[in-house]
Order: C-alpha cells, then structure tokens, then sequence
C-alpha cells in the first residue's frame, strides 16, 4: 500500500464549545449572554466588543468580517480553551461563508471611482478573518476559507476529521462567518479530541442543531 495514501482510523472527537452571533444575539454553548436587537450591524458589533470587554486596539480598524469572526472566536475560547497545552502547528481553522468578502468588495468598488483604498482592498479576501482570528490567538496550523451557497455541515466535519485524524491537527476551530451590509451570522465549533462536561460527540448533526437555532 501506498503510505502516502493511508488514512489513520477515525479518533473521537467532541465540539467543546460553540458560539453564535446573529440578529443582535449572542450564544455560548445554547445559552444567551448578551443581546442588543435595536442596534444596526455596525453599532451591534462594538457593543458586543464592549459587553465582553475585549481588549483589541486593532478591532476598530478591521472590516465587518473580521469583527465579526474575531468576536465569535473570542467568546467561544473564553474559558473553554487552553491553548498552552498545544503546540500553535496543531491549532487551525476551517470557516466557509456565502457570500466571500463581498460587504467589503462592493466599498472598495465604490472608492475605486474616487481614490481606491488600500485600507478597503487589504479585506477583499474572505479568509483575512482568518488571519486576524490567528493573529490575535498565535495559532499556527492549517486554515481553509471555503464559499458555499449554505452551511454544509457534511462538508465541514469531513475537512475537520480528515487534519484531525491525519495527525495535522490537534484542535480546531470550524464553522460560519457571513457579513453582507446588515446580515450577519457567524456559528463558530470548538473541535478537540478530549471531552468535558458539556462537550458532545463533533458530527455534522450536532453542528446542524446549534446553527439552525
């Protein structure tokens, strides 16, 4: 057999923790700890910025995605992570969206007719969110972006399983990230193979119950 071609057998993984940001709520492991329904998009990140009191001088200046993705990943590592106990090569990420770095795309056409903004055209890549999320928490593993109409839960756990049991990764961090003017939704997983108290089995199914709350 060709060894570059052999996969390990599958270990057990759990979602250790999840977090949601949509419609001017926040979610941590199914539970509401923070809510702002009258704010718009922007407004609404920053009081959520705020709320948690996230300590980020770079947060003013990143684009709505990124935001967005920052502060879904700074809620769901909060208490639930430590990252001292891996080696930041075996901590990645794996995010899909629908809508790409469109909100962002669509401003730097418009300064196009003006003066194009370097600041705007640094964003027109969906996976900067990825960058910053790695930036801001040094971790160092594999990282993807994927476009896709609607989450593909499938899809997701089958990327994640594959570094996992691979040996490439130890933990991970998957799911959704999706900003586009006033609609928002991001639904972050905390993939690792040890379990706690309220972690549950990782599965696409399991992924599908905390996104479609």
């Amino acid at each position: 057999m060709d060894e570059r071609h052999f996969t390990t057998l599958s270990a057990e993984k759990y979602i250790t923790s999840s977090c949601a940001i949509s419609k001017g709520v926040v979610l941590k492991d199914g539970e509401r700890l923070f809510e702002n329904d009258g704010a718009n998009a922007a407004a609404f990140m920053v009081s959520v910025y705020q709320h948690f009191q996230v300590s980020y001088p770079k947060f003013y200046k990143m684009d709505n995605l990124g935001k967005l993705g920052l502060l879904t990943s700074e809620i769901l590592l909060k208490n639930s992570f430590n990252k001292e106990q891996y080696q930041p090569e075996k901590v990645g990420l794996v995010l899909a969206n629908k809508n790409s770095s469109l909100d962002d795309d669509i401003k730097y056409w418009d300064s196009v007719k003006d003066i194009a903004s370097p600041s705007l055209f640094v964003y027109t890549l969906p996976n900067i969110v990825i960058g910053e999320i790695c930036i801001r928490n040094g971790f160092k593993g594999e990282h993807a972006f994927y476009i896709q109409q609607n989450f593909d839960a499938d899809f997701i756990a089958n990327q994640v399983n594959y570094l996992v049991d691979n040996d490439i990764l130890d933990a991970c961090i998957c799911g959704w990230a999706d900003f586009l003017e006033q609609e928002y939704k991001a639904v972050f997983f905390l993939v690792e193979k040890k379990t706690n108290g309220s972690s549950v089995v990782f599965s696409s199914g399991n992924m599908n119950n905390v996104f479609n709350k």
